[in-house]
């Protein structure tokens, strides 16, 4: 017997829950790739993706995930034997940092570890050491998606300048456009990555880099650049075909279009705001279980959570059992550990892009009774915590 027949909450930190809007708007017979209604829709699709990511400069399009937006950041800027200083705050870094390397480019990686956020300090220090500027680009992941902490892009960037270093910034927002604040060009990020099936509401297979006039300056001397990864022929095509170097994702572009259309609605501040609130709702909730039990949040300082994604440790491989009661009972689908050891004392639940705050209560709510059901130690009431902070802010 079980409750989870109905509707579930994919609460997984991506791909994330799509609209109903958006999920229309594919359901739609193949159309025209080269005049009519597609074509015509990218110079406002280009223009509301860079007010997402607050940039004036440029946007490239691709048939991807995010592991292909990894490289073709890279490859437009680099070429083999040049070197990257990757600060890794969890999994995601060293995944970018593996790609750089395949692609015959030397990522050192500063490591922060999986609980606390890319100290500027340092990373102004270790660039003060490259007294030859060998380090061309660093890299950072805003939101790891598996640890849940956020780095603060502005001050990283402040320490690049104020080692007096021409290394490129570049951002991987894959986890968190569209739920952090993100401020491109105010925060001086040269080049940002980010992908369709999370804060964008989109399926996966869309990968967007935004990238500014200094990093386009460097591709002219990239050595590993290729042919479909190139972003210039995809930022100023003659021809629409061109947007993708071959035939576009038809079906993607409309559902991206309908999501573009719900968040200009709303708008960028009043999102950033909702995931905020949301989010604080879920530490209250964490943070009332954990007093009388081993549930802790992964990211011990609210400043460095994402509003995104929240990383808990279980304290015992009863994570596992957790997740399993509330899939198959409940209908709540919750993130596994991800690169982090042991890899099922850790959880995850994401609450991006299209959540509300009855699908949070109501996936806190699940929670607390899997606890019960599994037998984790917590202390009961949480989801009250929660639903103050949501009725106090909303």
């Amino acid at each position: 017997m079980t409750l989870a027949n109905g509707r579930t909450y994919l609460a997984i930190p991506g791909p994330s829950v799509m609209p109903e809007r958006v999920i229309r708007a594919m359901m739609r017979a193949a159309p025209n790739i080269y005049h009519g209604e597609l074509p015509d829709m990218m110079p406002g699709l280009i223009r509301d993706l860079k007010a997402v990511a607050r940039t004036r400069h440029h946007a490239a399009m691709y048939i991807c995930n995010g592991h292909g937006v990894w490289e073709a950041a890279l490859a437009n800027v680099l070429s083999p034997g040049d070197r990257v200083l990757v600060a890794s705050t969890g999994h995601f870094a060293h995944g970018w940092a593996e790609v750089a390397r395949s692609l015959g480019i030397q990522a050192e990686i500063l490591e922060f570890g999986t609980r606390a956020p890319v100290d500027p300090d340092r990373l102004r220090q270790r660039l003060l050491q490259d007294g030859n500027e060998t380090i061309r680009a660093v890299l950072v992941v805003q939101t790891d998606t598996a640890t849940g902490i956020r780095s603060d892009v502005s001050a990283i960037r402040q320490a690049i300048d104020a080692a007096g270093h021409d290394a490129l910034l570049m951002v991987d927002s894959i986890a968190c456009l569209g739920c952090d604040r993100m401020e491109m060009d105010a925060w001086g990020v040269d080049v940002l990555i980010t992908g369709s099936q999370k804060g964008l509401m989109t399926p996966p297979g869309l990968g967007f880099v935004f990238y500014n006039d200094k990093a386009d300056r460097r591709r002219d001397d990239a050595k590993a650049v290729s042919y479909y990864w190139d972003w210039r022929t995809r930022t100023t095509p003659e021809v629409f075909y061109r947007y993708f170097a071959g035939t576009a994702p038809t079906h993607h572009l409309h559902a991206l279009r309908e999501a573009l259309d719900m968040i200009g609605e709303e708008g960028i501040e009043a999102i950033w705001r909702r995931h905020e609130i949301l989010a604080s709702a879920v530490w209250a909730a964490f943070d009332h279980w954990g007093q009388d039990g081993p549930l802790e949040l992964n990211a011990t300082d609210p400043a460095f959570r994402s509003h995104a994604v929240t990383g808990i440790r279980a304290g015992s491989d009863k994570a596992t059992a957790l997740r399993a009661w509330c899939e198959e009972r409940a209908g709540l689908i919750l993130g596994i550990g991800l690169g982090m050891e042991p890899s099922d004392h850790f959880f995850r639940l994401g609450h991006m892009g299209h959540v509300n705050a009855q699908m949070v209560l109501g996936a806190l709510a699940t929670i607390e009774a899997g606890l019960k059901a599994v037998g984790i130690p917590h202390r009961g009431g949480a989801v009250e915590e929660a639903a103050a902070i949501i009725a106090d802010r909303a």
